[in-house]
């Protein structure tokens, strides 16, 4: 991309948002460092890479996976591939076009592990598995038993291995719930009655309930033209929380009244004798022009005896993509991590949050550009934080990129080992930690 279109671009197209096109395999990584040896697995990250450099919003480009091999102390492998779905393998197909076909995914928002198969994710239609290599198997829809979309969010209940998750559509069904085993059967689907078409795109779990968030960002098509995507915010609509307990059903929801507000990633959620706990990135809006309203992190406490929400802000600065350790997802966790943005979802460090203490700690990148934080337990440590953060992270004055890896215990300081990857990686959504054996 020349100087002058550079400038003319919308941010997800131009700087480190700007696509790469070559699929690459680049083994014997060096290391800065040492990487702890019970770190053993991969490393993994989505995010949207328009295969025509072109896109008119950032959510709506090809789903591309990169991938980091670590095993032994060593950094085996890096890989970058394209989710080749049915909508890739169509490149003058647009995201009308994808409406309707639970195959046809742009797979570009988060992947996740469960029950022994990787997939890749967005919240409009089918999970699509890749395998060990990223390279594409097929769509999942859990042997025919699931017929509508579902969420790039779902939740591995922390106790059972169950995966919880839902699907919102344009047309009725606009909300349904899932209940997966920890084998990977699809047991449960249930329809949730909301009053219209809502951009659902993450919800809370606890140890015995579901909690979705119907907020005020209305499926339309006179979106298109004011923010590139067919969404619509309308303060009208009101908003609230629902309750469900996890085998339950649409009589068995509910409702919370709150304040209008956004949230695309809660932190954790858990119960605290008849109350919910929830700890969320919450925006004043989503999708409302002009607007730019930045996530900060608040808590949300249900009293299921009042049927009350009390709303408590805990940071002043700017965060999201939030995380915890996978042992205490929907139990009560004392840290959380997330990434500290500037003016772009774009990470100039990270945070750690201390919610016992009200307290947090920050990881400064020093001028590298980071995405998601991802921790990692150590398999021999008995605290909550004992393990690591890890992180794909941009460092524009190489034009290259590398993984951060810092010890959680340590948080403020330099990272123990940083994995140097030559190939630039965009800026981009989820990713996860897919342990050996997984």
């Amino acid at each position: 991309m020349n100087e002058a279109a550079n400038i003319e671009a919308p941010f997800w197209l131009k700087d480190n948002f700007a696509p790469v096109f070559e699929e690459q395999t680049i083994t014997d990584l060096k290391v800065t460092g040492e990487i702890p040896r019970a770190l053993n697995g991969r490393l993994l990250r989505n995010g949207a890479n328009p295969q025509s450099g072109m896109s008119d919003h950032w959510f709506l480009g090809n789903g591309m996976l990169h991938g980091v091999e670590i095993r032994d102390g060593k950094a085996n492998w890096y890989r970058n591939r394209y989710v080749k779905t049915p909508l890739y393998l169509k490149p003058d197909a647009n995201v009308l076009d994808s409406l309707g076909d639970m195959s046809m995914s742009a797979a570009n928002t988060h992947v996740v592990h469960h029950a022994g198969k990787i997939m890749a994710l967005e919240e409009g239609h089918w999970p699509f598995v890749v395998d060990d290599n990223l390279e594409t198997v097929g769509p999942n829809n859990y042997g025919e038993k699931l017929q509508s979309p579902m969420t790039a969010h779902p939740k591995t209940c922390a106790k059972t291995g169950e995966m919880l998750g839902f699907g919102y559509g344009m047309m009725p069904p606009y909300l349904s719930y899932y209940r997966i085993s920890a084998g990977g059967e699809l047991l449960q689907v249930e329809e949730i009655t909301v009053p219209a078409a809502t951009m659902i795109h993450d919800f809370n779990i606890t140890e015995n309930y579901a909690v979705f968030m119907d907020l005020p960002a209305l499926w339309n098509l006179e979106g298109l033209a004011e923010t590139g995507l067919p969404i619509v915010w309308d303060e009208s609509y009101g908003a609230r929380l629902g309750v469900m307990p996890r085998n339950g059903s649409d009589k068995d929801v509910t409702w919370y009244e709150i304040n209008p507000c956004y949230v695309f990633h809660p932190m954790n959620a858990y119960e605290e004798g008849n109350k919910i706990v929830l700890t969320v990135c919450r925006m004043d809006d989503a999708m409302k022009p002009g607007s730019m309203a930045p996530p900060m992190l608040y808590r949300w406490v249900i009293d299921q005896d009042t049927g009350s929400v009390s709303e408590t802000q805990l940071d002043d600065r700017s965060v999201d993509f939030v995380r915890v350790c996978d042992t205490v997802v929907g139990q009560k966790n004392r840290y959380g991590y997330g990434a500290a943005f500037s003016n772009l979802p774009v990470a100039q460090g990270y945070i750690k949050y201390d919610l016992d203490a009200d307290s947090s700690s920050y990881h400064d990148l020093n001028g590298g550009e980071g995405s998601e934080p991802v921790f990692v337990k150590d398999p021999d440590g008995s605290a909550e934080d004992d393990g690591w953060v890890l992180s794909y992270v941009f460092r524009p004055e190489l034009g290259s990129s590398e993984i951060v890896i810092v010890d959680s215990r340590a948080f403020d300081q330099e990272p123990i080992a940083r994995i140097h990857i030559p190939a630039r990686i965009p800026a981009g959504f989820h990713g996860n930690w897919v342990p050996d054996g997984y």
